[in-house]
């Protein structure tokens, strides 16, 4: 992994069905729980093989994982918090970064617990977040930066952390908008892929890459394979290069 100057090292991983779904009942299989349990150690495991110091996730990731569709207990009348970011950790050994531009999450902690793994929250916030949200991020200890006016700032998102956090590689974890969003940004570096050798399907869940909501451009791009490995259960882990725009042109 090379030094990146001005934000972390940028790696998207993710585990997948055979027909590129980041969800579903084919997780359920033993053949899906083969592949998770790879997933795990190769970025969360006693001895990962990447060495980074916090991952990042959307919205609705992070709903479906960890803060189960809870409304935010704001309190409307709080007084007006100063203006900017809001470091509450500058020296967690490993951070949980949640895309939130409105400030949406119902968060109870600042403290994210995941399986061995214990990270401090960071939210990741626009303009459109209310100054009841960012008072309640204040009141439980969790960090917050704001990255943009009214969309997000992807770029200036990885700076802050970087600058703010000392994130020197990050991982990227979905969902499948964010994922091609920070890559048609030019804002990562590397794909992670375990491909369970299980399907479910479904024409709903969600794939790998996705442009729903027009949040990035359908563009067809080329990858460049770095590694193909077999793992238990018949799953495989394939790692690509992202190449420069210049190639994929």
């Amino acid at each position: 992994m090379h030094e990146v100057q001005d934000r972390p090292y940028i790696f998207c991983h993710m585990l997948t069905s055979l027909d590129g779904k980041i969800i579903g009942p084919y997780m359920d299989t033993p053949e899906g729980e083969a592949a998770g349990e790879e997933f795990h150690k190769i970025a969360f495991g006693g001895n990962p093989f990447y060495k980074h110091q916090g991952w990042l996730s959307g919205r609705v990731t992070t709903d479906d994982n960890f803060t189960d569709y809870r409304v935010p207990a704001v309190d409307e009348g709080a007084p007006p918090v100063p203006e900017g970011d809001f470091v509450a950790v500058a020296d967690a050994p490993m951070y949980y970064v949640s895309v939130d531009p409105s400030g949406r999450l119902g968060w109870e902690s600042a403290t994210l617990h995941y399986e061995e793994v214990t990270a401090h929250v960071v939210e990741v916030l626009t303009g459109k977040a209310s100054n009841a949200y960012k008072a309640l991020l204040r009141q439980l200890g969790i960090s917050y930066i704001i990255a943009g006016t009214d969309e997000l700032d992807i770029a200036l998102t990885l700076k802050k952390m970087k600058t703010l956090f000392g994130v020197k590689t990050l991982m990227l974890g979905g969902g499948g908008v964010l994922n091609w969003s920070f890559i048609q940004a030019g804002m990562c570096d590397e794909i992670s892929i375990v491909m369970a050798a299980a399907a479910d399907g479904s024409s709903d869940s969600p794939a790998l890459f996705e442009t729903r909501g027009g949040h990035a451009a359908t563009k067809a791009m080329g990858f460049t394979l770095q590694e193909a490995k077999v793992l238990s259960g018949g799953s495989v882990w394939l790692r690509y290069l992202i190449k420069h725009d210049a190639e994929n042109k």
